[in-house]
This record gives C-alpha cells, structure tokens and sequence, in this order.
C-alpha cells in the first residue's frame, strides 16, 4: 500500500469522501491528528527546523539570556501596570 495525502477544500470534502466510497475495501482513510489538534502544525514544524539549522550552522544569532530577562522583566512590569486593579 502507498501513502498519499490530498488536500481538499472545505466544501468539497463530502464530494471527495463520497467519490472514494466506491473503493472503501481497497483504502484506509485516517485524519491527521497533528491537524485536528493545531491546523498550522506542519506550518510551524518547517519554521522551527529551519530555524534550528539556522542555530546550528551558526547562521542565528541567539539572544543573550541576561538581555532576554530583563525584557521579561519589563514586559511584566507594563502588563501588571496596564492590567492592575
């Protein structure tokens, strides 16, 4: 058996579905759970693997850590003043 993924509109779905009916003993038809838990997942997933070659062909440059808590820091300050009661 071969894989394949086929992307198809919304409003097409039930079209599709009713035409591979006819073959229902011959395919296996599963969702992506990946899919239904976060819609951009693959999306994401390429972002971050380029991003982490990018890390290690040392083509990024990271963020010092002492400069990232001190914008945290200030981040939280203005939401607390911003969102104080």
């Amino acid at each position: 058996m071969q894989t394949i993924t086929l992307q198809v509109k919304d409003d097409l779905v039930s079209e599709v579905m009713n035409a591979l009916e006819k073959f229902k003993d011959n395919i296996k038809i599963t969702k992506d759970k990946n899919l239904e838990l976060d819609p951009y997942f693959y999306e994401r997933k390429e972002k971050l693997h380029k991003t982490m070659d990018r890390i290690d062909n040392d083509q990024s440059k990271l963020t010092d850590f002492k400069e990232f808590e001190i914008k945290m820091d200030k981040l939280e300050k203005e939401l607390e003043e911003k969102y104080a009661d």
